[in-house]
This record gives C-alpha cells, structure tokens and sequence, in this order.
C-alpha cells in the first residue's frame, strides 16, 4: 500500500474470506495444523471487533462444535479431525499412538474456544491435566506429543513449554479448583529449563546453547508470564527489571529493530566487478606523504556518505542479528517488549509505517516481507503487533496470551477461574 492507512474494512473481508471460502493450495501441507488456521482468522475477526457482526450466533456454533470434534477421548485436541478412527470402540494400546492429541493444538483450540464465547463445559478437563505432565521431561522441557508405547515425542523447544504453560493456565487456574488432586506439572523444573536457554547476548534460543531468537524468546516468556499470572511461582530473575538477564534480554530486544527490509540490489555485475578489481591491483602502490602522521592520513579518508534520513521511516523486526525485517518478528519482540512492561522503548511510528506501507497488503492481510501476498499466519502476526501500539480501529491486546481481551474476559466468567 502507498499510504499508511489502516484498512479494516479489507482486513476484516480477507479473514471472512479465509474462514468462509477454500484456501489456496499452499496451505495444503498445513492441513494437520488445521486448529491453527482457525485460531489465528477467529482471533483476527476478534481483535478487528467483527467477529460478531460478520458471523451469526449459528455459525459461531458450528465453529465451535467442530472444534470440540477435534477432542481427544484421553483429554486434549488433535490438530485437525483426519486422524480420527471413526469407530471410538477401535482405540487400543496399540494404535492409539496414531490418534495423539498434541500440545500446541489443545492450547489453541482452548483459546479459539473462549475468543467464540465457549464455556468450556465440555473440555474434558480433568484428563487434559492428568495428560499434561506426562509431557514433561526430567530437565523440565516438554514434548509435543505421546508416540508409541507412551514416549515423549517431538522436540525440546520452548514453543511447547509455552502452550503447556498456557493450557495449565487455561484450565487449573489460578487455585487449581476442583482439580487439587489432579497431579501439576513440575513448576520449578519448566522455569529452571526456560531460563537456562538465555544465551551469551541475552535472548532465548530453541533449547541450552542454541541461537537466540526472537519468536522462541517470546515463547519463553510468554510461559514465565503465565506461571507468575497464577500466582505458582514468585517473579523469575528474567522478569525482573533489576536483574541483569532481564537487562540483557532487554538490550536484545530493541536492537532488533532494523531499517534493513531487502536484499540490497547488485550494482554491478561479477565480471565489472572483478575487471574492476584487476585494475585496482595492477596500479603500483603510492606512498602516502606523511605517512607518520596518523592525524593527516584520518584527514584524506573519504566521507562516509550520511544515512539517509527518509530510511528512518520504516522499522520492522527481525528475529536474529543480520537478519530482514519480517512481519512476524514485529509481533514476536513487541509482545515479548509487552510482557517486560517496555514497548515504549521501540520506534512505534517506524513500525507502524513498515507493517502499513510495507507489508500491508491491498487485499487485506500482511505479507511476510516487502511485497508479498499475505498469508494467514502473517497477517494475524501484523495485526496484533499493530494492537499492541494501540491502532485505532483494533482491540486491545494481551500480549502474554497473544490474543484481544476478550479471551480473558471470558476465562474470568469459568466456575475455577471465578473470585471466591
């Protein structure tokens, strides 16, 4: 887009579209993932406050009912219904690995869930609890799943600490009512295992010694946040502003900012370049006069060319050092800036110009990058970094539970989750 003009009107038609109509063929390969898809267009339809006014009572119902489709007899939600057996008599020990609920899915439809006003009394949640610790490994990271013969499996990252996090928040609360005598999962050990995964420079990487990165960063913590909300554990060192990793982590963040948004273009081509570079070499070498005097040889150095200040204007987010602005990274740092109390220290007007001008898509929606279509994934990503800096026309955002107000809204009306 020429302007830096925020289109609702486009962005709520684009999501409608994405729930009402077939998606591209690219997304194909997400089908296994489906509750993510419908987690970010409802989510976006809420944070645009069009979610009850392009979609009727009924249809929010059938969301809704589809969603609970996707339950697991055992507690949790599978990623999308392809994996049901169909029959619920063939389930057995043996084949029942082939069926797994799976962590992000069941944090997910949990969320989508209370966004479409859901009361949650059909979760099976007592065996959502009992299911989730067997996910936790002895260092305290989680799986993804249970594979064959009840085995962890996936990876050791931080996505699933946080959407664990997240599911324990959901739906123990903030006392554990009516599920005291449910086993927890091992609080210490999950924050233990976050914090060891701070590296040298002060952002999170996947697991212990890895790269930092800035959407694994935020899923960290976003997991502490939630663990502190409920009041299980006190305020982590990387949490607080006195401590030296919160600093650090904080030094990270706001150097991700970057005017870097493409490639820059070849200027000339490798055979002018290596021509000229023969050239270069074949001069003989010329003896400075003065060649002592270190003041006189700074003085004949060439003047760096001044930044272009009209570059200043657009500022994206990338998610590693030497890295491009994406649309992602813009939600991955503000919301974790969100967590820390510090999105005032970011060039909020930069990023505004860069998701509007840049990214922003005519059709609705927000590419990943300079010029490209938009994706479902990105365009939520977008629009609630836009919430976050408080854009007319949005909700408010939580930035912990990546979602518009409304989710906690609805949390705060559940029977646990109630003041006594």
């Amino acid at each position: 887009m020429s302007s830096t003009t925020f289109t609702k009107e486009r962005h709520t038609k684009y999501f409608l579209r994405c729930l009402k109509t077939q998606l591209p063929h690219q997304y194909t390969s997400g089908d296994g993932g489906r509750i993510l898809l419908s987690f970010f267009i409802i989510a976006g339809l809420d944070l645009l406050g069009s979610l009850h006014t392009v979609t009727t009572p009924a249809e929010r119902q059938s969301y809704i009912s589809w969603l609970y489709h996707c339950q697991h007899p055992s507690g949790g939600f599978r990623g999308f219904t392809g994996t049901i057996f169909g029959d619920p008599t063939t389930h057995n020990n043996d084949n029942k690995a082939w069926d797994p609920a799976n962590v992000p899915a069941t944090f997910l439809a949990l969320q989508t869930l209370l966004i479409l006003g859901d009361d949650l009394s059909r979760v099976k949640r007592r065996e959502c609890l009992e299911w989730l610790p067997q996910l936790q490994r002895p260092d305290g990271s989680f799986g993804d799943l249970l594979g064959v013969g009840g085995k962890i499996s996936g990876g050791e990252d931080l996505r699933f600490c946080y959407c664990a996090a997240g599911i324990r928040y959901l739906l123990r609360g903030p006392r554990g009512a009516g599920v005291e005598d449910v086993r927890d999962i091992d609080v210490g050990k999950l924050v233990a295992y976050v914090q060891s995964c701070q590296s040298y420079d002060g952002g999170l990487g996947e697991t212990p010694y890895r790269e930092a990165h800035a959407g694994l960063t935020y899923c960290a913590m976003g997991a502490l946040a939630l663990l502190h909300r409920t009041g299980s554990i006190d305020q982590p060192e990387i949490l607080s502003p006195q401590s030296e990793r919160f600093q650090s982590l904080l030094g990270w963040l706001v150097t991700r900012q970057t005017t870097d948004l493409e490639e820059d273009e070849e200027e000339e081509d490798d055979d002018e370049s290596d021509a000229n570079d023969r050239a270069s070499t074949s001069q003989p070498a010329q003896e400075t006069p003065n060649a002592t005097n270190l003041g006189e040889q700074i003085g004949k150095l060439p003047d760096f060319m001044p930044l272009d200040q009209a570059s200043l204007k657009w500022a994206g987010f990338n998610g590693r050092l030497n890295k491009l602005a994406d649309t992602c990274y813009c939600f991955w740092v503000t919301g974790t800036l969100g967590i820390m109390g510090k999105i005032p220290l970011i060039d909020a007007p930069g990023l505004r110009h860069y998701l509007l001008d840049k990214t922003q898509h005519i059709i609705g929606g927000f590419g990943k990058t300079v010029g490209e279509v938009p994706d479902i994934y990105h365009a939520y990503l977008g629009l609630i970094s836009l919430a976050l800096i408080n854009e007319p026309g949005l909700e408010a955002a939580d930035p912990a539970l990546c979602t518009g107000l409304s989710l906690m809204e609805n949390l705060k009306k559940l029977p646990w989750w109630k003041e006594t």
